[in-house]
């Protein structure tokens, strides 16, 4: 944050809101409650510091709804106590708690976040965090805070707010009006599809050509019709008005995300943190060859420094023919999340991305060759060595061949159909977002 900005606002105080878990499998968005919160907060006298905050953690977790996001958000306001008690009301009466939801709501008022939030926040990005310590936080920072259920949304809410952007992409968001929540989304196919050609590559994975499918388009009952990714906010404006529906909608608000950023794969798996439901990466040799499930997954393992671990490929990421190619010996460096182990499988790892750094050789034995006659030779039985039916010449033992291996020492991510919220397009490999410059003059919140 600019001090021009603090300097405009002086007079004020900043509150940094953060929540989650508002929405179950059955309804509700916390990021439509974000658009709620942002509607009623235009029309006071607060000013907004930066875009609200949609912040994807660690996608392992076995109990998120769908992607595991959590929203914050920065107001400069000169009557903190009254947005509080408003915000609180939003949670309380847009949560669907009635089906599963354990909404989290915290309040920071400080200039700075202070480090054990960006702490805390970078946990949640590949392990499991325990309510129960999110509850223990609040209490040693002193902080104002609400939950419902069992409070389990505290831990996206202290981590939303504790975020810190080393990436980011955009996220316009259109929500639909209530009459319609529950029913059929209707979109034109053709147009999406325009819609990402025209403004490649400043979208990203708005539209799948290999399956011919819309990407923007959730399939539950929740109030979001559609979320356009991209760089920046023109791109996303410029998209927005290629998108045909013949449905009218009740607005969007543009977030800024750690989606698309791979943030979740950043740390390294050990002995020491390779637990159930954390994510990360690893390297190591090939120990075992792939085998085929009769899904046509692929299994083997993988031996680093400090230990051999089970690795699972599953058929839909795209990555099987990689993984089926492996031989013992290929060094690699896998990511992903590991699964708790159960009856019938051991703990693995969920590959989501294979990095080939050396290959093995690939040996065969084959019957000598006639060196005068240049034809493989025969064998004349068990133990009785080779010969050339031309020429007659003799051998004593088979010869080895070293096969070429068709692989490619490079990084390979899943088809776009497989891909997470926070999974990096391939038009995203290094590249890191410039800051986007926020402006209360920019289009990034429309009401009808």
């Amino acid at each position: 944050m600019s001090d021009k900005i603090f300097k405009n606002m002086s007079n004020k105080t900043i509150l940094h809101v953060g929540f989650d878990d508002t929405d179950s499998p059955k309804g509700m968005c916390t990021t439509f409650l974000a658009f709620k919160m942002v509607d009623y907060l235009k029309s006071q006298d607060t000013d907004f510091v930066d875009f609200p905050k949609l912040i994807r953690f660690n996608p392992n977790v076995p109990w998120k709804t769908r992607g595991n996001g959590a929203v914050s958000f920065s107001i400069k306001t000169g009557n903190p106590a009254k947005i509080k008690n408003k915000i609180k009301n939003f949670v309380e009466k847009f949560s669907d708690v009635e089906n599963g939801a354990n909404p989290g709501l915290v309040f920071l008022e400080s200039e700075n976040i202070s480090e054990n939030f960006s702490k805390f926040s970078e946990l949640a990005m590949w392990q499991l965090v325990n309510r129960n310590n999110a509850k223990k936080f609040v209490h040693e920072n002193n902080l104002d805070y609400f939950f419902m259920g069992n409070g389990q949304g505290l831990v996206g809410a202290i981590g939303s707010i504790g975020y810190m952007f080393s990436d980011h992409t955009l996220e316009l968001i259109s929500y639909r009006k209530k009459r319609k929540f529950g029913t059929k989304r209707t979109i034109s196919s053709q147009s999406v599809k325009d819609m990402q050609e025209k403004t490649f590559p400043n979208t990203y994975n708005n539209f799948d050509d290999k399956k011919n499918r819309v990407m923007i388009t959730p399939h539950g009952p929740d109030p979001v019709f559609y979320g356009i990714r991209g760089e920046n906010v023109e791109s996303l404006l410029t998209a927005k008005k290629i998108v045909q529906t013949n449905e009218k909608l009740d607005g969007y608000m543009i977030f800024k995300s750690n989606q698309g950023t791979n943030d979740h794969l950043k740390n390294q798996l050990t002995k020491d943190n390779i637990k159930t439901y954390s994510s990360g990466w690893l390297t190591g040799k090939i120990v075992s060859n792939p085998k085929s499930s009769k899904g046509g997954h692929i299994f083997f393992k993988i031996s680093s420094d400090e230990f051999e671990l089970d690795c699972a490929v599953y058929k839909e990421t795209g990555l099987v023919k990689i993984a089926s190619s492996f031989i013992s010996g290929d060094k690699v460096m896998l990511a992903g999340g590991i699964r708790k182990s159960s009856k019938n499988f051991p703990k693995s790892l969920n590959v989501e991305l294979i990095k080939i750094l050396d290959f093995a050789q690939k040996k065969i034995q084959s019957n000598p060759k006639c060196l005068k006659c240049n034809k493989n030779m025969k064998s004349k039985g068990a133990n009785q060595g080779f010969e050339c039916i031309k020429c007659g010449r003799k051998s004593s033992k088979k010869e080895s061949k070293i096969l070429p291996r068709k692989l490619q020492k490079k990084l390979f991510i899943p088809q776009i159909s497989a891909h997470r919220h926070l999974t990096r397009p391939e038009q995203r490999m290094g590249i890191t977002n410039k800051p986007n410059q926020f402006s209360e003059k920019v289009s990034w919140f429309f009401r009808e």
